[in-house]
């Protein structure tokens, strides 16, 4: 194994009602006005209420931006950018799933600084400094509160990623409380994205190390053996935190090792036909590990034994693998084809152009990805 470096968020708080802190963790960090940033479901439903209050009572102000859209696009992450920017806020906490933390990330970023957000898209391309960030998930899926990625629709519909240490937060709040009243599908769909995080993480062919690998078939063994738990029962406290917890070990583990084709497939169905992330990823997970198979084989093999017996059928080998990630994702409560998200076979040309664009991810791929495969792959699943 080559030599790496391993970075990640410097303070990581998992406690159940640990929400109910953030104005005394806000105060730590030196905050004074705190700008939360989240959707508009979550601020309507109260979910938020609990966090909030323990602001004022810390000396914090608070202003709160809950237009957060769903991947969110340019326009709305430039929205919370001005806020943060003119209301003389100090720290930025994202409050939600992964739209919301990803857009609490480049607020944070952009308001302290005159940079503008197209000319951050890539690798590395950012600049500090930024405002003090807090994250803290209600989704135990996409991992963000523990990687330097935030991912913007653009206004073509491209999915475009800004990756930068600069994201990373200085403080991950991790509360199973704030997921009980995540809905089934939603619950499907995060854990999905978080295990193929775990997934392609410990199958990345270029920055593949020690630390992610442990990671990943920690958060793995964590998702895959608790995910059916907390779709069938939303009220299970100890599943919802495991998923939690994997979710961050899952993000921890690809902010080092990337993600690849899964993802790379992923991006174009959210950014034409604006399917959620997870769902995206849940589409093609399974074809992409069966056609990564012939060079992951080993791989999925050694990640097999912490997937459940039922779904393997006890088998300890990259096909049993393939077939655990089939029957798991064919048990979700979520769309199985991409006809039932809109998808016909006239769009998959352009779905397949669209996923080559993707070149940051595809080179992470253990097995080369061309333009026929990927076609290939979403006709499978059309």
């Amino acid at each position: 194994m080559n030599a790496f470096e391993f970075r990640a968020p410097p303070r990581i708080v998992v406690q159940d009602g640990a929400s109910e802190r953030l104005g005394a963790l806000l105060a730590d960090l030196g905050a004074r006005h705190a700008l939360i940033v989240t959707d508009p479901f979550l601020s309507a439903s109260g979910l938020i209420d609990a966090a909030v209050a323990g602001l004022e009572p810390a000396g914090i102000a608070v202003t709160i931006f809950d237009a957060v859209q769903a991947d969110p696009p340019e326009a709305s992450i430039l929205a919370a950018t001005e806020m943060a920017r003119t209301g003389g806020v100090d720290a930025v906490v994202g409050l939600g799933g992964g739209s919301a933390m990803d857009t609490a990330k480049l607020a944070a970023l952009l308001a302290a600084s005159d940079q503008r957000l197209a000319d951050i898209y890539g690798v590395d391309q950012a600049r500090g400094p930024r405002l003090t960030l807090v994250q803290m998930p209600t989704t135990a899926g996409t991992g963000s509160e523990a990687t330097p990625i935030s991912i913007v629709t653009t206004a073509d519909g491209q999915k475009k990623g800004v990756v930068s240490d600069w994201l990373y937060p200085d403080l991950a709040i991790l509360d199973a409380t704030l997921t009980l009243g995540l809905p089934p599908r939603a619950t499907a769909m995060t854990g999905i994205d978080a295990m193929v995080h775990a997934v392609e993480a410990y199958t990345t062919r270029l920055k593949k190390n020690a630390v992610s690998d442990a990671l990943a078939v920690r958060a793995l063994g964590l998702l895959g053996q608790n995910i059916r738990r907390v779709v069938e029962d939303g009220s299970d406290l100890a599943a919802r935190r495991a998923m939690l917890e994997g979710s961050l070990m899952a993000g921890m583990a690809f902010a080092n090792a990337p993600v690849a084709a899964v993802h790379a497939l992923a991006y174009p169905l959210g950014g034409l036909f604006h399917v959620p992330h997870g769902l995206s990823n849940a589409l093609v997970f399974a074809e992409v590990a069966a056609f990564n198979l012939p060079a992951a084989d080993r791989l999925y093999g050694e990640l097999a034994p912490v997937l459940p017996d039922d779904l393997t059928g006890r088998r300890r080998d990259g096909e049993g693998f393939v077939q655990a990630i089939g029957a798991l994702v064919a048990q979700m409560p979520v769309e199985q084809r991409l006809s039932q998200v809109g998808v016909t076979e006239t769009d998959l040309d352009r779905l397949a152009e669209d996923a080559m664009k993707v070149t940051r991810l595809l080179v992470n791929n253990p097995r080369e990805v061309t333009p026929t495969d990927a076609r290939a792959i979403y006709r499978a699943v059309l």
